[in-house]
């Protein structure tokens, strides 16, 4: 099963409201990742304060807000099996 990251922080209002919203779209699809920048300096410094971002196996999805078409396009590839 494929695995979707979503880059966060803790208290980041948007971030929880992105993981509320694509954690049913991805059930029995994906895997959710949710990866705390803060824990890792390499990704403080590479996403700073633009979170979340959204992405499957380094492929960029969306930022800010969940973009349900592209998480769809992204989706129907991987069941396609590419």
């Amino acid at each position: 099963m494929p695995s979707v990251q979503v880059y966060s922080r803790p208290g980041c209002h948007l971030c929880e409201q992105l993981i509320e919203e694509i954690t049913p779209l991805l059930r029995g699809r994906a895997v959710l990742e949710v990866l705390n920048i803060d824990e890792r300096p390499e990704l403080q410094d590479e996403y700073g304060t633009r979170i979340p971002v959204v992405e499957m196996d380094g492929c960029f999805i969306c930022q800010y807000e969940l973009d349900r078409a592209a998480l769809h396009r992204i989706l129907s590839g991987a069941d396609s099996g590419g």
